[in-house]
C-alpha cells in the first residue's frame, strides 16, 4: 500500500536492512554470518532490475505496534510491475524491496501488540517490502489466517479480493439481476470478481480475455466471455444486452473508460481502479503512457446528472489508514472463504530465483488467477 512522504515510509512500512549481492561466500564465513534473501529493485526498467540479494540476518526486533514474520508466500500485483518501470507515484527511494502482500508465521511482536503472538499464521497487506524471507510490518496491517488456508492462498487473497469486493459491493451496489462487465477477467482481481458475483443471484457477467482462457472463465461463472483481440467488445455486449450493463469494472483506463461509460444502463456505474493500458512491454513505453492519458475519459457533473450514471475511482492503497473499513471487508471475505463461496485461484507459484519469469507471466497476461512468489523451492505449475 502507498502513502505520502518518506517519513511515513520509515515509520510504518516494512523494514529492509541494507543488502549485498548474493555472491558465493566461503562456507565458514556464511556459517558465522547468517543471511536472509530478499528481492531488491535496483533501478527502473525491464525484468533484470530485480535482483536476488542477501542481507545480514539479525534477531528480529520489531518496534512498537509492529511484528516480524517469516514470509512463506508473496503476491505479485500490477503495482509491482508499475514500480519496476518507475510508474508508481508514491515509491520510496531505490533500492527497495517490492511486494504489498504476503503471508507467513509471526516470529516476534513489538511493544503494544496484544492480539498477535509468536507462531500465529498471518496474511499481510502493507506498503512495500514483502518480497523477502523475513519482514517487519505494522501489526494493524496483518490478519489471522483461517486454519484451512494455505500460505499461497493467503498471499492471493487480500489485494485482489478486497479490490473486487469494494468495487462490486461498496461502489457498485451489486444486486440480484444486475449485469457486470469484468475486464481482464482471468487475472487476479478478475477471478476474485467472478467468484464474488456468484454469491449474488442471477448476475450476468461479461468477461473480456483471450480466447484460450474462455473455458476457464465459463467454469468460474462468466456468462458471456469475449475475446477482445478479435471482436469489438462494446458491439458484442450491445448485441446481447441492448441496454448495456449495470457495473463496469475498469482496470484499463484510457479510451476503455469512455467505452465502459457508454455501455452503462441508467443508474449504472463505472468503477476505475487501474491504468493497465499504460503498460505494453517490459520497459516504460512513453507513447503508451501519452496515449492512455490523452484518451483518458472526462465527464462533467451536469452530464452525470442528466444521464443518471456514475463514475467512481478506487485505489486500495489510499485506504491504509481506514483500518476499521478494511477489517470489516476482510472479515466478510474470510466468512465467505469459510463458507466455501470463494477460494483464491492460484495460477502459478515461482521461487524468488525466477522472479523475472513470474513477472513475465503476469505482464504478458498468460495467467489465469494469481501469480505467487515463494522464498522456498519451486512448486509444480
Amino acid at each position: 500500500m502507498s502513502t505520502e512522504g518518506d517519513a511515513a515510509e520509515a515509520a510504518a512500512g516494512p523494514t529492509t536492512a541494507p543488502v549485498e549481492d548474493a555472491a558465493p561466500k566461503p562456507a565458514a564465513a556464511e556459517a558465522a554470518a547468517p543471511t536472509l534473501r530478499c528481492l531488491v529493485l535496483t533501478g527502473f526498467g525491464s525484468y533484470d532490475k530485480l535482483k536476488l540479494q542477501r542481507r545480514p540476518a539479525a534477531p528480529p526486533s520489531p518496534g512498537p505496534g509492529q511484528l516480524s514474520l517469516r514470509v512463506r508466500a508473496c503476491g505479485l500485483n500490477f503495482s509491482d510491475l508499475f514500480a519496476r518501470q518507475g510508474l508508481h507515484d508514491s515509491l520510496p527511494p531505490l533500492p527497495l524491496t517490492p511486494g504489498i502482500e504476503g503471508a507467513g508465521e509471526v516470529v516476534a511482536v513489538g511493544e503494544g501488540v496484544a492480539d498477535r503472538k509468536v507462531g500465529d499464521r498471518v496474511m499481510v497487506l502493507t506498503r512495500w517490502g514483502m518480497w523477502q524471507e523475513e519482514a517487519t510490518v505494522p501489526a494493524a496491517h496483518t490478519f489471522l489466517m483461517p486454519e484451512a488456508m494455505s500460505f499461497e492462498e493467503a498471499a492471493a487473497l487480500l489485494a485482489n479480493y478486497m479490490t473486487a469486493y469494494m468495487v462490486l459491493f461498496d461502489f457498485g451496489n451489486l444486486r440480484p439481476g444486475h449485469s457486470v462487465l469484468v475486464h481482464m477477467a482471468a487475472g487476479g482481481v478478475g477471478m476474485a470478481a467472478l467468484q464474488l458475483c456468484r454469491t449474488v443471484e442471477n448476475v450476468t457477467v461479461f468477461g473480456t480475455a483471450s480466447a484460450s482462457k474462455h473455458e476457464a472463465l465459463r467454469k468460474n461463472g462468466v456468462t458471456h466471455p469475449i475475446d477482445y483481440h478479435t471482436v469489438d467488445y462494446v458491439a458484442e455486449i450491445r448485441k446481447i444486452s441492448p441496454r448495456g450493463v449495470d457495473i463496469v469494472m475498469d482496470p484499463l483506463g484510457g479510451s476503455d473508460t469512455a467505452k465502459g461509460y457508454s455501455l452503462l444502463k441508467p443508474m449504472g456505474k463505472v468503477v476505475t481502479y487501474g491504468v493497465a493500458n499504460m503498460m505494453t512491454g517490459p520497459k516504460r513505453n512513453l507513447m503508451a503512457i501519452a496515449r492512455t492519458w490523452w484518451n483518458q475519459f472526462s465527464v462533467t457533473a451536469q452530464q452525470l446528472l442528466q444521464s443518471n450514471r456514475a463514475m467512481c475511482g478506487f485505489y486500495l492503497g489510499g485506504l491504509e489508514e481506514d483500518l476499521e473499513l478494511l477489517r470489516g471487508v476482510v472479515a466478510r471475505l474470510l466468512a465467505l472463504y469459510r463458507q466455501g463461496h470463494i477460494k483464491p485461484h492460484i495460477d502459478s507459484v515461482w521461487p524468488f530465483e525466477k522472479v523475472a519469469d513470474a513477472m513475465k507471466q503476469l505482464q504478458e497476461k498468460k495467467n489465469v488467477g494469481k501469480v505467487i512468489l515463494v522464498p522456498g523451492p519451486e512448486k509444480g505449475n
